[in-house]
């Protein structure tokens, strides 16, 4: 059982890589694996594994605590269903191979989703634990989401495919609530548990549980109200429609109402909501398939109309019913798999779907008819297919059914009857619209493709199990009667069977064959009963009404709310916290309050102190005066931890303190340095601190006060010596005992140094290369970095010799905190802080070539190292056969050092100090060196206009010399030439 399900999610992993390599062709290697499913799976009926009770089981321990073991059991009801995903699976993965003309990028992720979606559904048939199985229910709307928006370009398939992924899972999550009605009311976490339920009438909110559970069972199965997804799943390409919304998805629905049925059919509640829902919905998808003029969409309507048809049998829970009911779920997977399969032959080679666009199909495709015909004929109910066999079954069982005495039995004998006659009007429909001649061949059928073998092979094999299953029922009937002669061992079986004589459900088949024919030849009168508007209103219309009306109240909150003002919004938060905590206390009846206010008066100046220093930062208008102010109130609160005896914490709370304080500076460059004066608004303000003050304070004195049971934090000490072997209780919370929070934590600074690199550098690339450091030149100097830059003149050579003799003193004192921090205080988080504060300082001192200098490798590396670290530190003792995250110790005798304790932690804190400094460096790289970059970008700039400018003004000023020398030329040469005549008349007088 597990082996098929790793196999199965091995060829899940395989797909994708197999039709890059190979191409379409990878669909039928796929479909291998769960076509040796089938096979195994039929084998364990045939050797009677599933016979008295038999049944494959396998249970692990993961989360007892909170009722979810990974818990599996096979039985022969999940061996039924199995059949159909597994079988219905391997001949559609093998229809993909043909039905697929090319093999883009987005075909293997589809060949990966087919897959993985029959991976899941058969986990969900041989899940035990109700969560588990609802892990795997949820995992299927997933999947049908991302296989329905295969065509992700066309906005009609994206609206399907979140339309399926909202109804289905908000059917999922009522279903949940319910799980957890019936777990904790009840004590059931097991499908199989449920059958052990006694007086099953008067347990606690069992109502509500079944309403709940079967409104995840509904929606999944596409009853009505909630139908209107499945026609719109159509925009998926065809094998996901003969896969998912025929054969499997909907069937979860089918499956989860047959393991319920015949213990909780025992509640009223159950009948009334399985009976009409499906009773309702078999109607309304008949009907309304009489209206489609799209293939697929006739088969969609008449899928509806058919789950309705399985849910109403199935549902009230006997075994004649039960038998039905079954019966009913495969020839309904045999013949709708397939006409969905020739549906996606004739659209793949005539390119259309449209019924009015077909004509002349059926004599230019005789073997595609054949199989259509049959297939069609299962689902009407002709003999001696399958389909009949099934249906007159359901007829007996109803007719005769002590559960629905009186009007009960005959209101659903009638809507089955009913139900069954529009079955048959769009059986013929469907044929009359795929293949008749309606005046000659169409365009589409003229130029046609070749139906290869690819394509009819698979509706083929289904189509001859149609037949089959007709002929020799029994074959079935014997896997189905192994599993109810277990459920129903006080109830005599019977076998299905073709031929029962003349019998009242034959009359009734008789009826069903001859109404439903003559609906369809009088189908223009049909067609004048049915309105232009349905007449119960358009769910699609309804259900878009239903997303806009509430975007619109969501719009209006959060507008209300959210108005882009960062006061507004801490108003709200704080506003919140102040009375709503407050007044739960008032209302309730915690009133015993008890206050120390202090245990020696240290503590009491401390927090004098405190609040005046942070009296006066309100009162600053300079912004870097208040952030040190702030941070005068951090460094208070380290001192108040050192008075409780915790160094560890006030080490680590003055790091933190004097990272924030540096990395606000930094902030505050491209800030104005004065705030704006509020005048008035600051009485709110202070007012609001006043109170959320008050509460916060109150809360916290109730909550101490409400304490009646020893801490748990006074073990620590022990068990962190006893487990962890280090003395640092602190330290070994962090990386052994809670060391999954940490883990969690670490990907959490990973996270947020991407997101403010990100945010700083907006669309551009925050990359830059590693290297080996090296120094850029030999000349001496305190500093790594000596490129001669505007930087590197103004630098202060006090600041730089400090610098240089704090660096490597930093460093040192940084690693004696990461290798002392077990058992003394410090670890790999405070010793990261100290190491970034170092290279900060270098930053500090010699700007942001110093900063790459110093450490010439790009700070996501480094967050990469410190990942790989710590999961590194999770995965190992797995293998080990170990819990994730478990310790090991060492105990080493060195020469000349003598014992030396190395714990396996030590690997997991080593990333924790490599994660900080990289958060750091990503900050520094960000907030500092890349926003110094800009401002000398900048500045080079300024300094580049302004000589274009010096220079331009210079051009002018030569120009305008030039210009006043070419006219003084001019006037000199006018003057001489005047000169010069005056000279030759008086010479010529």
């Amino acid at each position: 059982m597990l082996i098929l399900l790793i196999a199965l999610t091995a060829a899940t992993l395989a797909a994708p890589v197999l039709l890059r390599i190979i191409g379409r062709p990878a669909f039928a290697l796929t479909a291998l694996v769960p076509l040796a499913g089938f096979v195994w799976v039929a084998r364990l009926f045939h050797t009677g594994v599933f016979r008295h009770g038999g049944e494959v089981k396998a249970s692990f321990g993961w989360m007892p605590s909170v009722n979810l073991n990974l818990e599996f059991r096979l039985d022969a009801l999940s061996g039924l269903f199995s059949l159909i995903i597994l079988g219905v699976g391997a001949l559609v993965l093998f229809y993909c191979w043909g039905y697929f003309d090319s093999n883009p990028r987005r075909l293997a992720k589809f060949g990966f989703e087919l897959t993985f979606f029959a991976t899941t559904m058969y986990g969900l048939v041989i899940a035990d634990n109700f969560l588990l199985m609802y892990v795997f229910w949820e995992l299927t709307s997933v999947l049908s989401y991302m296989l329905v928006s295969y065509y992700g370009e066309r906005a009609s398939s994206r609206r399907a495919a979140m339309q399926a992924l909202m109804v289905t899972t908000m059917g999922g999550l009522a279903m949940l609530v319910g799980i957890n009605l019936l777990g904790f009311k009840a004590g059931i976490w097991k499908l199989s548990e449920v059958s052990q339920i006694t007086d099953i009438e008067n347990t606690p909110a069992i109502s509500a549980a079944i309403v709940l559970i079967m409104l995840g069972a509904l929606t999944k199965s596409a009853q009505a109200p909630w139908h209107f997804w499945l026609p719109g799943a159509m925009a998926a390409p065809t094998p996901v429609s003969a896969y998912l919304h025929s054969a499997a998805m909907v069937k979860a629905g089918i499956y989860l109402v047959a393991r319920l049925a015949p213990d909780l059919s025992a509640v009223t509640t159950w009948h009334l909501v399985v009976l009409s829902t499906g009773g309702f919905t078999m109607l309304l998808g008949g009907w309304m398939a009489l209206k489609q003029r799209d293939l697929k969409l006739i088969l969609a309507y008449g899928t509806v109309s058919q789950l309705g048809f399985i849910i109403t049998v199935i549902g009230v829970g006997s075994r004649a019913a039960t038998m039905a009911g079954l019966a009913i779920t495969f020839a309904h997977s045999l013949f709708k798999a397939t006409l969905f399969m020739i549906v996606g032959a004739i659209d793949h080679t005539t390119g259309t779907r449209d019924a009015h666009e077909l004509s002349g199909l059926g004599r230019k495709q005789p073997w595609l008819t054949t199989l259509a015909v049959v297939s069609a004929a299962s689902m009407a109910g002709i003999p001696p297919l399958f389909g009949f066999v099934a249906k007159e079954t359901a007829l007996e069982a109803i007719l005769h059914e002590e559960l629905l005495t009186g009007m009960p039995g005959n209101i659903t004998l009638v809507v089955l009857v009913a139900g069954s006659i529009l079955t048959m009007a769009y059986s013929l429909y469907f044929l009359y619209g795929a293949f008749a001649n309606k005046g000659g061949e169409s365009k589409a059928v003229r130029e046609m493709h070749h139906v290869g073998p690819t394509l009819w092979c698979s509706p083929a094999v289904l189509t001859a199990g149609t037949v089959a299953f007709g002929l020799v029922p029994g074959v079935l009937s014997q896997p189905i009667n192994e599993y109810l002669d277990v459920r129903f061992p006080d109830v005599e079986g019977a076998p299905l069977e073709l031929w029962h004589g003349f019998t009242v459900p034959l009359a009734l088949s008789a009826v069903i064959i001859g109404a439903g024919a003559i609906m369809f030849w009088q189908r223009d009168v049909v067609a004048k009963a049915q309105f232009e508007r349905p007449a119960l209103g358009d769910a699609n219309a309804v259900w878009d009404t239903i997303l806009g009306t509430l975007h619109r109240w969501s719009l209006k909150l959060t507008a209300s709310t959210q108005r882009g003002s960062l006061v507004i919004n801490l108003a709200v938060i704080f506003a919140v916290l102040a009375v709503v905590p407050l007044a739960a206390l008032i209302l309730g009846d915690s009133n015993n309050i008890r206050m120390v206010v202090w245990d020696n008066v240290w503590q009491g100046l401390t927090v004098t102190l405190m609040a005046g220093i942070a009296y006066f930062a309100t009162l600053q208008r300079n912004r870097l005066s208040a952030v040190i102010m702030v941070g005068l109130t951090g460094y208070c609160m380290a001192f108040i931890f050192v008075l409780h005896g915790a160094p560890d914490l006030a080490l680590t709370q003055a790091l933190v303190e004097t990272i924030v304080m540096v990395v606000f500076m930094l902030v505050l460059r491209k800030m104005p340095t004065e705030t704006e004066h509020r005048g008035e608004d600051n009485r709110l303000r202070a007012w609001l601190s006043i109170g959320t003050g008050v509460s916060v304070v109150t809360v916290a004195m109730t909550a101490m006060s409400a304490r009646v049971a020893e801490p748990i934090s006074t073990k620590m000490p022990e068990l962190a010596y006893e487990i962890g072997h280090g003395r640092n209780t602190v330290n070994v919370l962090l990386v052994d005992l809670r060391a999954g929070d940490t883990f969690g934590e670490t990907l959490v600074l990973v996270i947020a140094a991407t997101g403010v690199a990100s945010l700083i550098y907006g669309t551009g690339r925050f990359e830059r290369d590693s290297r080996r450091p090296t120094l850029s030149t030999t000349k001496a100097r305190w500093l790594a970095s000596g490129v001669d830059t505007e930087t590197v003149q103004n630098r202060s050579i006090l600041v730089e010799v400090v610098t240089r003799l704090l660096f490597p003193s930093m460093m040192l004192l940084s690693a004696y905190f990461f290798f002392s921090g077990h058992n003394a205080p410090g670890g790999g988080f405070a010793g990261g802080l100290v190491a970034a504060l170092a290279f900060t300082l270098r930053y500090l001192a010699g700007g942001r070539m110093e900063a790459e200098e110093t450490l010439p490798v790009h700070p996501g590396r480094v967050l990469g190292v410190g990942i790989l670290l710590t999961c590194t530190a999770a995965v190992v003792p797995m293998f080990l056969g170990y819990p994730p995250l478990t310790s090991g110790y060492l105990d080493v005798e060195l020469p000349l050092i003598g014992e030396v304790s190395a714990p396996s932690a030590l690997v997991f804190d080593a990333g924790v100090y490599i994660i900080v400094v990289g958060l750091i460096m990503h900050v520094i790289g960000s907030m500092g060196a890349y926003l110094d970059r800009e401002e000398d970008t900048r500045k080079q700039r300024a300094r580049d206009r302004a000589r274009e400018l010096q220079a331009k003004n210079e051009r002018r000023r030569r120009s305008q010399e030039q210009g006043r020398r070419q006219r003084y030329d001019e006037r000199s040469a006018v003057a001489a030439s005047g000169s010069s005549i005056r000279n030759s008349r008086e010479r010529g007088e």
